[in-house]
């Protein structure tokens, strides 16, 4: 009998539980339960409800054994440098403060008179973007220095997830490299930079890869679920499971398209040069310590967003194919304008845009849409650009993964304006990478190499060539 594994997978707008096994050499998914997620305000703050999502994560457990599935193991991932503080006594001190927070409004510049910047991304190789753990953190020593004093445990929000389950308290390497707070060369958190930023050091716990086992769940849970399971680390950065599931890292340029559109290459070893800073790519930890050197480039939040405006009267179906029939509508926004991290309003921000760089405005659903989707796909290019310019190598073809690779309207424009081989999917990129990093732990697939290749057997991905290619067939 094939083992199952369960991967939660959250994301900054839903959740899902996934299981899956290995059969007949081909991994088989099933979405258990799916569940919301979105930012709640308590106080002064936009946080996370951390509460809310174990709870939707118990019940994901609980809907196994109403289909009759035991789970042998489970890992959960979510997005990045965000994260709750634990007293002494592992209470929390802090609520899961999101990303999308304006406390950090300032706090880079001011970091930056005590630690230089150039020093700190040649130490760190990580992407400056004023949301960081790193400014986060700086933000509480500034405005509230007792409440770092009295931490004893600081967890990233699927760290904390763990802690739940397992009562194990570590950071996982992934995830923890986006604080900008871990050493590219060592692997270990940068004592230096946390003690010249006034940051308690104490805090932090030991960094263990993926594929480590944390053990098995806490009494309480086995005797609520009637089962015990496994609890093991994957890549618990989103994006760092999602790059897992990509068939060809050699020739490949990816695209994790979601609420962020992470655009990059897998690497041996960290590029932290002079012109990688100037262009702010990233350099994250994956698996087996690879880097993923990319660029965080503002995703499909913004249509989402529009959505939302919208009050949904609109599919994102039926916005696509509203874009599709804007064919003469052609201006372009910034998308990484700081002023579409959390506006008000996304339709009227982007108006505004247009209307203030001397551009036609866009008045119809379906303008906005385009809108969009032209100005991802120029960040795309000029990050694309870039990674060959400073990698010193041409690509020949793109592998957009994770939701957004659904939308055949941005895979074929990716197509056009690039004139490189876009292939779209898996989907479910990134519960995929979690499961097969639990099926390497327990030993059921030995390598990343045999990962890949039964992820490339098992979901099979769509082609797209540009107007041009095609018209020479």
């Amino acid at each position: 009998m094939s083992k199952h594994c369960l991967a939660v997978d959250i994301g900054a707008s839903s959740g899902r539980v996934i299981a899956g096994r290995l059969e007949e050499g081909k991994l088989k998914i099933n979405e258990i339960y799916r569940f919301d997620n979105h930012i709640i305000q308590k106080g002064s703050h936009f946080c996370w409800d951390l509460e809310h999502l174990f709870q939707e994560i118990k019940k994901g457990i609980h809907a196994c054994q109403e289909i009759g599935i035991k789970p042998e193991s489970i890992g959960v991932d979510t997005w990045a440098v965000d994260f709750v503080l634990l007293d002494e006594e592992d209470q929390l001190l802090t609520e899961a403060v999101a990303y999308r927070d304006p406390r950090t409004d300032g706090m880079m510049e001011k970091a930056f008179q005590i630690i230089g910047k150039e020093q700190l991304y040649f130490d760190t190789g990580i992407q400056f973007q004023k949301f960081n753990t790193i400014y986060q953190l700086y933000a509480i020593q500034q405005t509230n220095p007792e409440l770092l004093r009295q931490a004893r445990t600081f967890l990233m929000i699927p760290d904390y997830f763990h802690y739940l389950l397992t009562g194990k308290k570590v950071n996982e390497y992934t995830n923890a490299t986006t604080t900008q707070l871990v050493n590219a060369f060592t692997r270990t958190w940068d004592k230096r930079i946390l003690r010249q930023l006034g940051i308690n050091e104490e805090m932090f716990q030991p960094i263990h890869p993926p594929k480590t086992l944390l053990g098995n769940l806490r009494k309480e849970l086995v005797k609520e679920f009637g089962f015990d399971m496994k609890v093991i680390l994957p890549a618990t950065h989103d994006t760092a499971s999602a790059v897992i599931a990509v068939p060809e890292s050699e020739n490949t340029i990816y695209i994790s398209s979601g609420t962020w559109s992470l655009i990059g290459v897998e690497n041996h070893d960290p590029i932290c040069t002079a012109d990688a800073l100037k262009c702010n790519f990233t350099n994250e930890g994956g698996i087996d310590y690879r880097f993923r050197f990319l660029k965080n480039i503002m995703g499909l939040w913004m249509i989402q967003e529009v959505k939302r405006n919208y009050r949904d009267r609109y599919s994102f179906a039926q916005l696509v194919e509203m874009a599709r029939e804007e064919k003469e509508f052609t201006s372009i926004i910034h998308v990484d304008d700081g002023r579409f991290l959390k506006p008000d309003n996304m339709v009227e921000e982007i108006q505004k845009y247009c209307q203030e760089m001397n551009q036609p405005v866009p008045r119809t659903p379906g303008q906005v849409a385009k809108c969009i989707f032209d100005s991802l796909v120029v960040s795309y290019q000029k990050a694309i650009q870039e990674i060959e310019e400073i990698v010193g190598k041409k690509f020949s073809q793109i592998n957009v993964i994770g939701g957004g690779c659904q939308n055949e309207l941005l895979n074929q424009m990716i197509a056009d304006v690039t004139g490189k081989e876009v292939y779209a999917g898996p989907v479910e990129a990134t519960a995929i990478g979690n499961i097969v990093v639990q099926l390497m732990a327990l030993g059921d697939i030995q390598t990343l190499d045999q990962a890949r290749t039964i992820i490339k057997r098992s979901f099979p991905l769509r082609r797209f060539v540009s107007k041009k290619e095609r018209g020479r067939v």
